[in-house]
């Protein structure tokens, strides 16, 4: 409980915090949406300063964010300028593919970055810890948009097996195949979010299973004759989980940042691509709404992180 509320207290101080920072950067961006051109050649002055008004972005800057902050609370983020719909409503249209995303992505990273790592571990200096070990580079090492492309053209045009933008390709007429469709469509997005995702993971997660097959335990275990199944089962997994969970939860922000990327490339109408494309047209509210709704996440994201390890080890509440 004393660490559910000392997070809870975290959670909403970062909130304000990041709502402060970027309140201030946005105001700070040079171009304006309601700036003399960008929204109508021929828009007059008097028609700007109307708008301003009506937006309330002709108060002091300090009204300004107070205001905004307190429509926050009540989970109203503002009208779009470009279309003039409510922004929650735009928002949570699009959250539920970017979740389904990215929730995907995180559980096979999980998964096969502890399957390589500890394999790599107890295979050490094999030809299959060596592979694993370029690999672990490879993804280390190369950007999501650039293997995002490359893969759009080795198997969308090339060999045209996958497809290559959007979610659907058949109507929405409730069938087994259009859920099908929908599901082959996120193929290349969560499998280049995995790829990129399980490099640094695999190398720390083999890392730490070397030293956990150095610790005295497991020598006692293996005198005990215990076969590698249970020394695995029972000693190298549970010393795993709590610093892989706890890496798992600040990778976060990466993996939900690089999909406003790979929402671009893919044309998948999610968060991702909403916010590049508000930033494109200077739509402040939607763009500070996806801000403080991707931080919740993150910081909601840390919260579960911390209640599992909590789950692993009841001590942990006590540090």
């Amino acid at each position: 409980m004393k660490l559910f509320m000392n997070k809870l207290l975290y959670l909403i101080i970062m909130l304000f915090i990041i709502s402060l920072i970027s309140f201030l950067a946005i105001h700070m961006a040079p171009n304006s949406f309601f700036a003399s051109g960008e929204l109508n050649p021929n828009i007059t002055e008097e028609s700007i300063e109307q708008l301003k008004a009506i937006y309330g972005l002709d108060k002091p800057l300090y009204i300004q964010f107070f205001s905004w902050l307190l429509a926050i609370v009540q989970l109203d983020f503002g009208i779009s300028f470009a279309s003039g719909q409510m922004v929650k409503t735009e928002v949570l249209d699009r959250l539920p593919i970017t979740l389904t995303i990215n929730i995907i992505s995180m559980f096979l990273i999980f998964v096969i970055s502890l399957y390589l790592g500890v394999k790599s571990a107890l295979k050490k200096n094999s030809f299959f810890d060596k592979f694993t070990g370029q690999l672990s580079l490879l993804s280390f090492s190369m950007p999501s948009f650039y293997l995002a492309l490359l893969c759009v053209l080795i198997f969308a045009m090339y060999f045209e097996i996958l497809p290559i933008a959007g979610l659907h390709s058949v109507p929405d007429d409730g069938s087994i195949n259009y859920y099908l469709d929908y599901a082959w469509h996120l193929v290349l997005p969560i499998s280049i979010i995995t790829f990129g995702g399980i490099g640094s993971l695999i190398l720390y997660i083999r890392s730490l299973t070397i030293e956990i097959l150095k610790s005295d335990y497991i020598f006692f275990a293996r005198s005990r004759g215990l076969d590698n199944k249970k020394i695995l089962r029972y000693y190298i997994l549970p010393n795993l989980y709590p610093p892989v969970i706890t890496l798992l939860g600040l990778s976060l922000p990466g993996i939900i940042g690089g999909s406003v990327i790979l929402e671009s490339i893919f044309s998948i109408d999610g968060m991702g691509l909403l916010f590049y494309q508000s930033a494109l047209s200077h739509d402040y509210p939607v763009i500070m709404g996806i801000l403080i709704i991707g931080a919740f996440l993150t910081l909601l994201g840390n919260i579960l992180a911390d209640l599992i390890l909590l789950k692993l080890n009841p001590n942990f509440d006590d540090k």
